[in-house]
């Protein structure tokens, strides 16, 4: 059916539609960047057999503005990350990382942004001071918003204070902070003294949380509190991660892929690293970066496909087996579509028709060697020269395009 460039109304017709819950193959109509409630005869529709459709992904913590600068090269496992930080004021000096920050901040947070878009995460924790940049309308992906935060307990200097920080939060928003990295007694301290502190509540999101004992972790499930696992990063620097499957158990356990400074290339990375080697399956592994993430973050709106839901979505081909696994431990090459309020962001090229039904203008690209289409407010040549792996196409896409035109899948 056709509809007018830059319509609202859009179906998509014979997917199946995956959430950590359930499974189901019913039509999802999308109007005015929203699940909505019921399929409007003028929609365009989309038919997309043999593929299924998740909502977007949800990266619980990153650093957005540093995810282009070097890591520091590898060494011993540190014992807790003030120990890492230290380390790291001597890598200032080296020269690639120098250069790196010269690039200005407000476009190393939209590469982090970007980063993240292209593996198929439509909304991110940024756990650093807020940016003019990120209230730009062309933003490429959404933020977590009104929330409280600090940094950590031993890094005083940086950051709201903590105290004065969670009190100013209120109850009903998240209130985040590193706690608890490291391998030592002094990690091992942290929620102690936080606790002490008065700052564990049922809105404290704990980042990393390595030192946590098993006493610890059912303290921070009695207080309904929560947990954001960022394990490459863990490994990393520490050597060590916590065991998530007691505060996956309790709904109280997000991923997060901290930034590439210290952990994965993306969300996508960091799921596939953990996705046979922590007695969690797939749909567990899901809902971290879905429902809990959502749930834990305060973001009613997000997570799932229900009506009123952001028709953020992350498309697939089906390859049959477990839904789940058809996402969880994939590499962003092989999304097929990424949708955010219910436009294409990047996709395959057959999704052309797509584009030009949204009013979305699209830009041919290679990532990691295949070819996608990407929006045009992404497509900044600054911006592609930051991410390894991405680069404006040449004449192969444009003949792909050619074979593709006038059909989309």
């Amino acid at each position: 059916m056709e509809a007018l460039p830059g319509s609202t109304h859009i179906t998509l017709y014979h997917a199946a539609t995956a959430t950590p819950q359930s499974v189901t193959r019913a039509p999802l109509p999308i109007r005015a960047g929203r699940i909505d409630a019921a399929v409007a005869t003028s929609a365009y529709r989309i038919d997309l057999r043999d593929h299924l459709v998740f909502p977007g992904l949800i990266n619980a913590h990153d650093h957005l503005q540093v995810n282009a600068v070097p890591p520091l090269p590898a060494h011993a496992p540190f014992p807790n990350s003030y120990a890492w930080i230290e380390a790291f004021q001597a890598h200032f000096q080296h020269p690639d990382v120098i250069a790196a920050l010269r690039t200005p901040k407000a476009l190393r947070m939209r590469h982090g942004a970007l980063k993240n878009l292209l593996a198929g995460t439509t909304c991110v924790a940024h756990h650093d001071p807020w940016h003019p940049v990120l209230d730009a309308d062309d933003f490429p992906i959404a933020l977590l918003r009104d929330y409280g935060w600090s940094y950590a307990l031993g890094w005083p200097g940086y950051g709201p204070p903590v105290q004065e920080s969670f009190a100013a939060t209120s109850a009903d928003r998240p209130w985040l902070v590193h706690l608890a990295e490291g391998t030592d007694a002094v990690a091992a301290d942290e929620l102690a003294q936080l606790d002490q502190l008065g700052c564990l509540a049922g809105n404290s999101v704990l980042i990393h949380g390595v030192g946590l004992s098993e006493q610890d972790v059912e303290r921070v499930i009695a207080r309904d509190a929560a947990v954001v696992w960022c394990p490459r990063s863990n490994l990393n620097l520490l050597g060590r991660t916590l065991d998530p499957r007691r505060l996956c158990a309790a709904g109280r356990l997000a991923l997060g892929s901290d930034s590439r400074l210290s952990g994965a290339r993306d969300l996508l990375e960091e799921l596939a690293g953990v996705v046979d080697g922590y007695d969690l399956d797939a749909a567990q592994l899901l809902a971290l970066v879905t429902t809990q993430a959502a749930r834990m973050l305060r973001m009613p709106s997000r997570g799932h496909l229900q009506p009123g839901a952001t028709a953020d979505l992350v498309i697939v081909k089906d390859l049959g087996g477990d839904p789940m696994r058809n996402l969880v431990g994939i590499e962003r090459s092989r999304i097929r579509a990424v949708v955010r309020d219910g436009l294409p962001r990047i996709a395959d090229p057959d999704f052309a028709d797509w584009f030009a039904a949204a009013g979305v203008d699209a830009v041919p690209v290679m990532l990691d060697g295949q070819p996608k289409l990407l929006a045009k407010p992404l497509a900044q040549p600054a911006l592609l020269a930051l991410e390894p792996g991405l680069e404006f196409a040449t004449g192969r896409i444009e003949r792909e395009l050619a074979t593709a035109s006038g059909s989309c899948p």
